[in-house]
């Protein structure tokens, strides 16, 4: 079992930024591709960015790309989400996962990701 507890989240103004952070632990951390997903009230759990094992390679959703950054220490097992340009439209529960295979589209697929975090609240006001 792999536990991930995310923090970080909070209110902010549209423009800001906030970092998201995701503390895994039970097993070695290195052996999993890591990715942050969304789920906006009313809306489907979507896929946001994902960093491979290493840590050496990221993948975005295309809606994403240039204003979020993921990244990961694999010393501290963590994993983290920069925010930048915030709208009020990110708005959501920001999720960490785990998942020891997905990589690129798979990451799409939401039902076979192994591990969920429990989430943490990110609210943008206008």
């Amino acid at each position: 079992q792999v536990q991930l507890v995310e923090s970080g989240g909070g209110l902010v103004q549209a423009g800001g930024s906030l970092r998201l952070s995701c503390a895994a632990s039970g097993r070695t951390f290195s052996n999993y591709a890591m990715g942050w997903f969304r789920q906006a009230p009313g809306k489907e759990r979507e896929f946001v960015a994902a960093v491979s094992w290493s840590g050496g390679s990221t993948y975005y959703a295309d809606s994403e790309q240039g204003r979020f950054t993921i990244s990961r220490d694999n010393a501290k097992n963590t994993v983290y989400l920069q925010m930048n340009s915030l709208k009020p439209e990110d708005t959501a529960v920001y999720y960490c996962a785990a998942d020891p295979t997905a990589w690129g589209s798979l990451w799409y697929d939401l039902k076979r990701i192994h591990y969920w975090g429990q989430g943490t609240q990110v609210t943008v006001s206008s």
